[in-house]
């Protein structure tokens, strides 16, 4: 038999629990809207917290250690996908990479050490430097052809990727040219006089005049980024984002092979490994083989030939397929946390000089160039663009790309010390003497 509580036994429902249902009345219900406000606007404080400057120690090892793991990932996948290589050498390929990784991480290292000042220099000099090799890439017999493209400088038996010196190179002058113009870089002639028409058309056109539009595309948007970041007024911007992506669509529609890829794009059927989209299909295949915890580590099928330059432009599938659904988001997640430690970094620098200006656009710069190509690379395997040849940063191989962002986070971590430097410096504190009169008696 059931026995009934009296009405005072029943337990009480809780404030919390009453918030949650929407009063009827008007007065009720607007200070439930407004407290429903309140609570959404301290769950997006805190989401942006995450990027605030915080510890410049914690900035420190978030950047240097999500590039580390990166790299590491990096030089394990190229051996996997290089070790079934036919001359019988599986360590050949991944040797050559892990050689350049230790250039790298020196002048990372290295790059620790340079006084801030002196940046814009640095990137005066690299700017020179690489429009020369730039324009011995296309204008002498010393460029080298590969994919289509002539974006390599052989001398003897040493190759490079100029392309990849002018990215960092345009970072740092680019930074140095605008933190100089401070709010006068709002108006027209003072961003693309001294920015856009001398240094970074200039650029474009010795990439272009070797045939490597997805180079092109990639400093197009690291550009955009830092003229953004200064201050350009956005009217400016979108005439210019516009003219690039206009400029962008021409180049391809007056090229055949591109227009063959984006019909390949746009096309749902391949005939055959000739057919331009046979690369992005076999990519998608090695992606779905791998499911959520992958084939195993060097265990990949796709790799035996079915996909063309595996170890370059499409690593990340390999990556889907040996190690699953579970490893591309670890990728994705080190590539999220490398963009919260930079923006940390940026929001960490004290002060509105020149300095603090230049240490900024630097750090909007290096993130569009290695998480933006990061974002075009993982597109254009898994097929939501055309396949432009872009590499994934830290990952693919190649010498010449896997230096030159190492030497960029080099520059971020420079920044990244100073302020950490500046924290630990002891505050002056005030005396506890009273200050005495001296122009007062003595026996006063």
């Amino acid at each position: 038999m059931t026995t009934l509580r009296p009405v005072d036994d029943l337990p009480e429902t809780s404030d919390e629990n009453e918030t949650t249902e929407k009063p009827s009345d008007g007065s009720a219900g607007r200070a439930w809207r407004a407290e429903r406000a309140a609570r959404r606007q301290e769950r997006v404080k805190k989401f942006w917290n995450i990027f605030e400057g915080g510890n410049p120690y914690t900035n420190y090892w978030l950047v240097l250690g999500a590039t580390i793991a990166l790299a590491a990932i990096g030089l394990t996948m190229v051996l996997s996908s290089t070790s079934i290589d036919a001359d019988g050498q599986p360590f050949t390929t991944a040797t050559r990479q892990a050689v350049w990784a230790v250039i790298g991480v020196v002048g990372m290292f290295a790059m620790t050490l340079i006084p801030t000042r002196w940046m814009g220099w640095i990137g005066w000099a690299m700017m020179l430097f690489s429009a020369v090799l730039l324009a011995l890439v296309a204008f002498s017999p010393w460029g080298y052809t590969g994919g289509g493209s002539t974006n390599w400088l052989r001398i003897g038996s040493v190759q490079g990727q100029p392309s990849e010196l002018a990215k960092l190179a345009l970072v740092l002058w680019g930074s140095a040219v605008l933190a100089r113009k401070g709010k006068l870089v709002s108006q027209f002639t003072h961003w693309m006089m001294p920015f856009i028409a001398p240094g970074t058309l200039a650029v474009l056109v010795l990439v272009l005049a070797g045939g490597d539009l997805g180079t092109s595309i990639v400093i197009i948007v690291l550009v955009g980024a830092m003229i953004f970041a200064a201050g350009v007024a956005m009217r400016y911007f979108a005439v210019a984002a516009a003219g690039a992506i206009a400029a962008v669509a021409l180049l391809m529609w007056i090229t055949p092979y591109r227009m063959e890829r984006v019909y390949a794009w746009l096309g749902t059927n391949c005939d055959g490994p000739g057919d331009p989209c046979y690369q992005t299909q076999q990519g998608i295949y090695a992606l779905a083989s791998g499911g959520f915890w992958g084939v195993g580590l060097g265990q990949s099928r796709q790799k035996w030939d079915y996909i063309p330059e595996v170890h370059n432009d499409f690593i990340f599938t390999i990556i889907g397929e040996e190690l699953g659904l579970l490893g591309t988001f670890l990728v994705l997640g080190l590539f999220a946390t490398l963009v919260v430690g930079i923006f940390r970094v940026a929001n960490g620098v004290t002060g509105t000089g020149t300095e603090a200006r230049f240490v900024k656009l630097v750090c909007m710069g290096i993130i569009a160039w290695l998480v933006g190509q990061a974002f075009i690379n993982i597109a254009m395997v898994t097929g939501l663009l055309p396949v432009v040849g872009v590499p994934l940063p830290f990952i693919s191989y190649g010498g010449s790309a896997l230096t030159c962002a190492l030497l960029a986070i080099g520059v971020v971590l420079n920044f990244a010390r100073r302020q950490r430097l500046e924290s630990q410096k002891p505050t002056k504190r005030p005396s506890r003497r009273p200050k005495r009169n001296r122009l007062a008696p003595l026996n006063a």
